[in-house]
């Protein structure tokens, strides 16, 4: 089992996408629109990204969990969709799955457009990856992880178009 444990790292390594969180209600979303380029994030704007980021990991965290691809169309679009749906059907074809235990972000928002249709977030993630076959844990590791978002507005969300582990 250790090559198939080896081959899905190498996978997320190479999608970038380094973690996801456990679905946790509770979990802790700081944000900072401080340095928001080039207009300020409106009090509404700044609660539903919150909301909606926050979901998209929950969302996303329980598709690697689970292995259901289907979970990751609520919250995401384009090439985060892509990669993610990738990464759960790789890990699902080497017969493991991921919990991810959430300890936090830290949100700084980097750039919101004018027109309100972008908007780029920094966050800087807590937690907990644990590599499962079945309900043995074969992997866990405590990590904090720097990503990049790309969040744009749907009809009544915003969803994440990109997300990149970053150095």
């Amino acid at each position: 089992m250790a090559p198939a444990i080896a081959a899905l790292m190498l996978i997320a390594a190479a999608a970038r996408l380094a973690a996801a969180p456990a679905s946790d209600t509770n979990t802790h979303f700081a944000i900072d629109i401080s340095q928001a380029q080039p207009r300020q994030v409106e009090e509404a704007t700044q609660q539903a990204i919150v909301r909606d980021y926050s979901k998209a990991w929950q969302n996303m965290a329980q598709a690697l969990e689970q292995n259901r691809t289907d979970l990751l169309n609520q919250s995401f679009v384009g090439i985060a969709r892509e990669k993610l749906g990738q990464a759960v059907s790789q890990q699902k074809k080497a017969g493991l799955k991921r919990r991810y235990v959430d300890r936090g972000h830290k949100l700084e928002v980097l750039f919101y457009s004018y027109e309100g249709s972008a908007l780029q977030l920094r966050d800087t993630a807590q937690m907990e990856i644990q590599v499962m076959d079945g309900d043995k844990v074969l992997n866990s590791k405590q990590m904090t992880v720097r990503y990049t978002a790309l969040l744009t507005p749907t009809e009544n969300a915003w969803k994440v178009r990109i997300l990149e582990a970053t150095p």
